[in-house]
């Protein structure tokens, strides 16, 4: 399932690893071992955050894809399901809305 994996790093721990040379390296560590469909970066409530795309095709994989990034910065991590735009044509909505009207 293509799952939302929102990580917002907090200043203390990515502002460490940016002065003594090992912020990339830490980065590029972590999405190896996440593998993303996609990753976008950017501040979510004032604090760096990465937004990734990941398959997950088993619940008991949930602390391979989150432990990774909380053990090296820190980081809140937020896993949510997500829907393509033909997922959605897919879903039935119209079916479920008459059967709840």
């Amino acid at each position: 399932m293509r799952m939302l994996m929102t990580v917002k790093m907090p200043h203390g721990p990515f502002n460490a690893a940016i002065k003594d040379g090992t912020a990339s390296a830490k980065m590029n560590r972590l999405l190896e071992a996440t593998r993303p469909e996609a990753a976008y970066f950017t501040t979510l409530d004032g604090q760096r955050a990465a937004l990734l795309i990941v398959d997950l095709s088993d619940p008991a994989k949930i602390p391979s894809l989150a432990e990774p990034w909380f053990l090296t910065f820190e980081a809140d991590v937020d896993i949510d399901a997500v829907m393509s735009l033909d997922d959605m044509k897919r879903a039935g909505i119209e079916e479920v809305g008459k059967a709840w009207a």
